[in-house]
């Protein structure tokens, strides 16, 4: 049966969240907005206030909520992460007090996988409890989203990988205990099955940064996002997570997840951005009259509320073609959910981007400026547009999953929808019960 309410146990969940977040995680957004702040856990503000708001979190069930029970997560399922995570979304700090932040999760489902004793201790435990924060180093300056044109490669020398390479925009390295990256270790076959994953742990001889990046608006030579170089740097043999040329498998399996957690808590940043507009127009008058009698005003909000439907539709179908997917194992669903992962990466941007502008040319002048943080989260559309892949690859998939199956026409001039030839088919069909068709008039 198709049903769209929520459990009662697991709605008041919802609500405790959407409480704390708003009441005890917002406040810190705006004292703390800085981009690579959540990340630095030496900073006053992680130990004074976010632990304790960890602690909290804890208390209710609900830390580390994507992962399994056996990592210490509630192993939920995507639909009712999708109802948590667009509450998160609304806030900068709440992926951090939830343990549920970019790229940590998606590092630690690597490490739960494919690390060895040692490394699930001195990494994934830490990792998890939320004692120290990771780096995913897959994109490089020359490749981009292209792992076909990637560079930075891994030679086997006796016990030891030597990585030599650049990789580029590696977020929260400055940060970071240790950096898994993505390494060419077999240039002779293609990527997909001529890459691996190494973990590199923090200070490791030819592993440097050649500076710091951040996003626009924030100062050259700041930000959470590393250029790295690796120049002779060597690790254990036993640091290679997974099998040799597994990487690109293991990529997409962790990119997959985080996409789509990505576009849940977009959904709470537009709602956030609506609940702004509709205050905006309760409250302010123009030409002599509240701003809610201006029909452009009300066909504005109306376009928003619409749009987002639609988004937050798409985001909750696609989680429970996850949720069948796994459930079942059959390849059919798994090739489905692929499908509707990359449809709403493909929607994400161009959302967040509808939304927010709306948001901040409601406000006019005030809606661009510092003052309010409607351009800050504007730009988040732009970001998510190429974050995991651009939009473009993501439509591509779309597109050539849904032509898989596809056969040609048996008429490949006119097709199989081509009226005339239609008709006389009808025409045939009903011979001798019908003495006049509409179409023989």
């Amino acid at each position: 049966m198709w049903d769209f309410s929520t459990d009662p146990e697991f709605q008041a969940k919802l609500d405790w969240v959407d409480r704390f977040v708003r009441e005890e995680v917002e406040p810190i957004d705006v004292l703390f907005p800085g981009n690579d702040e959540p990340y630095d856990r030496d900073s006053e503000v992680f130990r004074e206030v976010v632990r304790p708001l960890q602690a909290r979190v804890r208390e209710q069930g609900l830390w580390a909520a994507h992962l399994s029970p056996e990592l210490g997560g509630m192993g939920m399922g995507q639909v009712r992460l999708a109802l948590l995570n667009e509450i998160l979304g609304r806030s900068q700090w709440a992926p951090m007090v939830f343990g549920t932040q970019a790229p940590d999760s998606g590092n630690a489902e690597i490490l739960a996988h494919y690390g060895n004793e040692r490394q699930r201790r001195e990494y994934l435990e830490p990792l998890l409890d939320g004692r120290i924060v990771s780096t995913y180093a897959m994109t490089e300056p020359t490749g981009g989203a292209d792992p076909g044109s990637f560079t930075c490669r891994a030679v086997l020398d006796g016990d030891e990988w030597v990585i030599d390479g650049e990789k580029w925009f590696a977020s929260n390295y400055p940060y970071a205990a240790f950096v898994i990256a993505m390494v060419v270790t077999d240039p002779d076959v293609p990527v997909h099955r001529g890459s691996s994953m190494l973990l590199v742990p923090r200070g490791t001889p030819g592993m440097d940064m050649v500076r710091q990046t951040g996003l626009g608006g924030e100062a050259i030579g700041e930000g959470a996002h590393g250029y790295l170089r690796f120049t002779g740097c060597r690790v254990p043999r036993e640091n290679l997570l997974g099998e040799p040329g597994t990487g690109f498998a293991i990529a997409q399996t962790r990119l997959g997840g985080g996409r789509l957690h990505h576009a849940m808590r977009s959904v709470g940043q537009c709602r956030r951005a609506m609940e702004m507009m509709i205050e905006r127009i309760a409250s302010r008058e123009t030409r002599g009259g509240p701003l809610s009698k201006q029909q452009a005003v009300r066909q504005s909000l109306a376009d928003t509320w619409i749009r987002l439907e639609q988004f937050r539709l798409q985001v909750l179908h696609a989680a429970w073609q996850v949720d069948k997917a796994n459930a079942s194992g059959d390849e059919a669903d798994a090739r489905a959910a692929r499908l509707h992962i990359s449809a709403v990466k493909a929607a994400t941007p161009g959302t967040l981007v509808d939304v927010l502008y709306r948001a901040m040319h409601l406000h006019g002048s005030l809606g661009v400026s510092n003052e309010l943080p409607l351009a800050k989260m504007w730009q988040a559309g732009p970001v998510l547009g190429v974050a995991d892949g651009p939009t473009e690859s993501h439509k591509d998939v779309v597109a050539r999953l849904l032509l898989k199956d596809a056969e040609p026409a048996d008429d490949r001039l006119f097709g199989s929808s081509h009226l005339p030839t239609r008709i006389e088919a009808a025409r045939k069909k009903f011979a001798g019960r019908l003495t006049v068709t509409g179409a023989a008039r």
